[in-house]
């Protein structure tokens, strides 16, 4: 028979995403109706290791939904990557009278919630992330609000850019997956877009295709540029030395992380975290919540782990389609 679960702990973990509060208050307030007690832990697994836990009760989440960020806070802990680490975060979880814990974060805060899980501390992630780059999830805490965030953005620089003729390259977030840069791309009518999982580092043929665009009277040329290729300055100046046309570079940072969250990310941030509290009262431990095909349901978080995500072909034909 599973331990009883009396006491829930819930941390965030790794980059910050709008829409981490929803999910915080959620597995608050799931909790406390289910008439068990709720631990927060600051600082994600740092704050375990260093037992910054605190009681929340319902008037913990109050008036926070609509704020951007992690009431929380959040941060990278190189101790708890070591075997010490997560002994000692187990450890404090159990003197704390943490009997589960709600992980709020993307693969590297997975893999840290299996960690704790081998350690005998059930536990749930929660997919936060802005990149939209966990693979048995199509939805992720934070992706639509970073990505209109970002569309809003270019909208604006896309004005000034058609107005003095210029050529743009704006960087968006996401190391490893373009999605930003992607659905920007695709959303602002882009002539370039250029993701880490594509690019062939073809500069010529951007250079090419600014200047067939020119001779058909163009007046501006969008390029979106994910972060993962970066040298968005550099790429400007030899744009520009080999074009003639006036290019610049713009790089919208971490703006995109912050802000309040839009009604999906508030809407399926509070569901994935009432959902995270349902599994631990059921006694399960090690999944991950994830959305796919239209529901919400969950994984081992072994598989999902394991699970490879890649662009979506279709959708990268329909931004070769826009940027012609």
């Amino acid at each position: 028979m599973a331990k009883e679960i009396k006491t829930i702990g819930v941390l965030t973990s790794g980059g910050d995403a709008p829409g981490m509060n929803a999910a915080i208050r959620a597995v608050v307030r799931t909790a406390i109706n289910k008439g068990l007690k709720v631990k927060g832990i600051e600082k994600g697994y740092n704050g375990l290791i260093n037992n910054e836990i605190v009681d929340m009760d319902k008037h913990s989440v109050s008036d926070i939904i609509q704020k951007g960020g992690t009431i929380l806070y959040t941060a990278r802990c190189l101790e708890f990557m070591t075997e010490e680490g997560v002994k000692k975060a187990a450890e404090n979880c159990k003197k704390a009278g943490i009997d589960g814990i709600v992980v709020i974060g993307g693969d590297g805060s997975f893999r840290g919630a299996k960690d704790l899980a081998a350690h005998g501390i059930n536990t749930i992630g929660v997919p936060g992330t802005i990149d939209l780059d966990i693979a048995c999830t199509e939805y992720t805490i934070g992706f639509d609000t970073a990505v209109n965030t970002a569309m809003e953005a270019i909208d604006k620089i896309r004005d000034t850019s058609t107005s003095h003729e210029r050529c743009s390259i704006i960087e968006v977030m996401g190391r490893n997956a373009g999605y930003i840069a992607l659905w920007c791309g695709i959303a602002n009518g882009a002539e370039d877009i250029l993701l880490p999982e594509r690019y062939d580092c073809d500069e010529q043929a951007i250079i090419n295709h600014i200047i067939e665009g020119r001779k058909k009277g163009k007046k501006h040329h969008l390029i979106i540029n994910a972060e993962g290729i970066g040298h968005s300055t550099g790429m400007a100046r030899r744009i520009e030395a080999a074009t003639g046309i006036e290019t610049r570079a713009t790089i919208l940072g971490y703006m995109q992380r912050g802000g309040s969250p839009t009604c999906k990310d508030r809407m399926y941030a509070s569901i994935m975290g009432a959902y995270a509290v349902d599994l631990l009262n059921e006694g399960k431990s090690n999944r991950v919540v994830a959305y796919k095909d239209g529901k919400f349901t969950d994984y081992d978080i072994n598989e999902a782990l394991a699970m490879k995500k890649d662009i979506n072909e279709y959708e990268f034909d329909v931004s070769n389609l826009l940027s012609k």
